[in-house]
């Protein structure tokens, strides 16, 4: 099953990767024909969503590798830490970007917009919104964080193709130059804002920070038969690679395949409200009243 879904994620990466290096390819070679900056720039924000893709088939790879003596907790944090290449790519790129613009407001010049330049930007602009749509509905329907955090910076590609568009029509209308080096550095403000979603999203993953709020897990394992007490709540991971432990009181009448019984009701519980899949660790201490 495992396999099954990693072998879908790495479709759709396939999938979007095409589109991605073909928008890119379009962007760039005509913002370099008409010497506009800001489209170049687009195209290279697309260029990275195709480098990202490419990323993330490597993490797909090894995330989807079975457990072995070195990982025993499995290969998945693979794929979390292909996110934080993408944030590094993407850093990088929105400083060139602006590096870029600011040699643009000291040397001006005029793009020669085109009727063929602007029907690429609206093509273009009709595959960022085919490419966002379907790769967060797939991220989210496979449960897999790399999708969903790639499609965070693909949609912004939206909001950045129609501003370099709109930046475009401007300057053929007679809009001053400097149009084309604000748009750019717009566009970079844009993939600097998803290099920081991916990062905040990522980094909590391998700081281990919580999952689960404690108060939903202390509510559900509570109105369970037996269970007369929770504590040390703990969660760690992601929604499709969940580790929740803690501690429970019961009966200390109960014998031991009675806890054991106990146990697995709470750990089936869980798996069914959060994850199938989650890895649940249980202690169970004798209730003392209060």
């Amino acid at each position: 099953m495992v396999s099954n879904k990693y072998k879908s994620i790495k479709n759709v990466l396939l999938i979007i990767l095409v589109l991605n290096f073909a928008v890119a390819a379009a962007k760039i070679i005509m913002g370099t024909i008409i010497s506009s900056g800001s489209m170049t720039a687009d195209g290279f924000h697309s260029l990275a969503d195709g480098s990202s893709n490419i990323i993330g088939l490597i993490g797909i790879r090894m995330a989807s590798k079975p457990i072995d003596d070195d990982h025993p907790y499995g290969h998945r944090k693979y794929e979390t830490l292909t996110s934080m290449f993408i944030f590094g790519m993407l850093v990088f790129l929105g400083f060139r970007i602006i590096t870029d613009a600011i040699t643009k407001f000291i040397h001006p010049a005029t793009p020669a917009i085109s009727l063929e330049s602007l029907l690429v930007m609206i093509v273009t602009l009709g595959i960022n919104v085919f490419v966002a749509n379907y790769e967060s509905k797939r991220g989210a329907e496979l449960n897999s964080s790399i999708l969903v955090s790639d499609a965070m910076h693909t949609k912004s590609d939206i909001y950045i193709t129609i501003g370099v568009l709109i930046a475009l029509i401007a300057i053929k209308l007679g809009a001053a130059p400097v149009v084309d080096p604000i748009a750019s550095i717009i566009v970079a403000g844009f993939i600097l804002k998803a290099a920081y979603e991916i990062f905040e999203a990522a980094s909590g993953v391998l700081v281990d920070s919580s999952v689960v709020e404690t108060e939903k897990i202390e509510k559900m394992v509570l109105a369970i038969d037996g269970v007369l007490g929770v504590h040390k709540i703990r969660s760690r991971g992601t929604s499709d690679d969940m580790y929740i432990d803690m501690h429970i009181f019961a009966d200390p009448k109960l014998n031991l395949e009675e806890c054991h019984k106990l146990m697995h009701h709470v750990e089936n519980d869980l798996r069914q409200e959060l994850n199938s899949d989650a890895q649940v660790i249980i202690h169970i201490e004798p209730y003392k009243g209060n």
